[in-house]
């Protein structure tokens, strides 16, 4: 009886081993392509496996309705469990009409599941061949732009299984189109952001499914910017009572260095502050179709004189050493103190609340990407959401975040980037950099 009973314990301790041992893992290895694709048959195809246990080996075979073709097959010493692979497109005659093909996927693990034959996953896909690159061409667009300057651009972009379309520049800075006055035409104002001094190339890009790419440069003139130099004496009272507090608000801890305070304060808060600009601006901008810009050049604060302009590049002192650099990114209005702030164009309240440096901010959108800020006020009338006319009263200048005293940061923002407000101050600007190139591109379209 003892026996029996041993051998009772034998046999659950060993099917408890089978089936609770990693070794004998039973979930069949993972294949990260979809049912259904679009391929050209030219670029590689990405494709990732992965199981709970490592990957033995995986065959790729490719189907059409003339060849049958292994793309790959390979037995693996080690995989730890995930595989990157580029699947190379078959050698075949790319000029034969294929418009469906499939591929056949097998991979199996090293599980000793299954009677040591470990799990397989097999899975067929159905590849819609497209070989065909995007139109996209460039309509109109502005003559000139300068670093830190904006410029518009009309586009048509066109193809079936379209996925993807912006307008790039040096392709590090990405700019969405917005569908403009017909189907399949598009336009987006951009700009050139400060911090990028050398101007390589502006693309209109357009990428579809089947990841062909069309790009087609957009041809703009350029200027450089002249960076006024402006030297800045920080004072342990202004550490004291506005760099502090703007870290304290924020949620920063307080570094023990007079110094390292207003460091962190002009640094690490200004990028923290201008990423927020930038996404929440990105991120509630008007995207439905526009077929006409009637925004009039902005005004200035009434009353007011200029303290400080776009573009200046600002040198802090602290004891007589330099201790930080930035680049003033607006124009300081000020006038009587709380003086009442209008708007000029209508638009969207997007963003009303504390901004670190900028303190008290708000973001109104006015559609095409094209937004103003209205920083250190003292108080809000209006609230998110809000749908605000022109010559509107919006709020007070004030003296919060970041600042030396009373007045207005007036910005205009690009998709979120903040540009030079002189050319949005310029009713000539307006006309002859967007307004004409809004107008050209309508007559282009209707000619089609």
């Amino acid at each position: 009886m003892v026996l029996i009973y041993i051998i009772i314990a034998i046999i659950i301790g060993l099917g408890a081993f089978v089936f609770l041992s990693p070794t004998f893992e039973k979930n069949s290895p993972k294949i990260s392509l979809e049912n259904e694709i679009f391929w050209n048959l030219t670029s590689p195809l990405k494709v990732n496996f992965t199981d709970d246990n490592e990957i033995s080996s995986y065959v790729i075979t490719y189907f059409d309705d003339n060849n049958e073709i292994k793309l790959d097959t390979k037995t693996l010493s080690s995989s730890k469990g995930s595989i990157d692979l580029n699947i190379i497109a078959p050698k075949i005659d790319l000029n034969a009409k294929t418009n469906n093909a499939m591929l056949k996927i097998e991979v199996s693990d090293t599980s000793k599941w299954n009677f040591f034959m470990g799990n397989k996953a097999s899975k067929e896909i159905k590849i819609k061949v497209d070989k065909k690159s995007p139109i996209a061409n460039v309509l109109s667009n502005s003559y000139l732009i300068k670093q830190g300057g904006s410029a518009a651009v009309v586009v048509e972009v066109k193809d079936e299984n379209l996925k993807d379309f912006y307008i790039s520049f040096n392709n590090e800075e990405r700019f969405e189109l917005f569908p403009f006055y017909k189907d399949n035409f598009y336009i987006a104002i951009i700009a050139w952001p400060i911090e990028i001094e050398e101007f390589q190339r502006v693309n209109l890009v357009a990428i579809d499914k089947a990841r062909n790419k069309t790009v087609t440069k957009v041809p703009l003139y350029i200027k450089e910017l002249k960076a006024k130099p402006d030297n800045i004496k920080i004072s342990d009272k202004f550490i004291n009572k506005v760099s502090k507090n703007v870290l304290m608000k924020s949620g920063y801890d307080i570094p023990t260095s007079q110094a390292e305070i207003f460091v962190k304060q002009n640094k690490d808060v200004r990028k923290r502050n201008i990423d927020t600009i930038k996404s929440e601006t990105r991120n509630n901008m008007f995207k439905e179709k526009v077929s006409k810009f009637d925004i009039k050049e902005f005004k200035q604060l009434p009353s007011s004189m200029t303290f400080a302009g776009y573009g200046e590049r600002r040198h802090y002192t602290y004891n007589g050493k330099k201790i930080h650099e930035a680049w003033h990114l607006g124009m300081d209005w000020a006038s009587v103190k709380k003086a009442k702030i209008f708007t000029t164009n209508p638009g969207k309240v997007i963003f009303n609340d504390y901004l670190g440096i900028y303190g008290e901010t708000i973001i109104i959108d006015h559609k095409f990407g094209l937004a103003t800020l209205y920083a250190h006020t003292s108080r809000s009338v209006v609230e998110v959401n809000e749908e605000v006319k022109a010559g509107q009263y919006i709020a007070n200048t004030g003296s919060s975040g970041a600042v030396f005293g009373d007045h207005l940061h007036f910005g205009v923002l690009i998709q979120g980037i903040e540009v030079n407000p002189s050319e949005w101050l310029s009713k000539y600007w307006v006309r002859e950099n967007i307004t004409k190139t809004i107008d050209n591109a309508k007559k282009v379209i209707n000619s089609k």
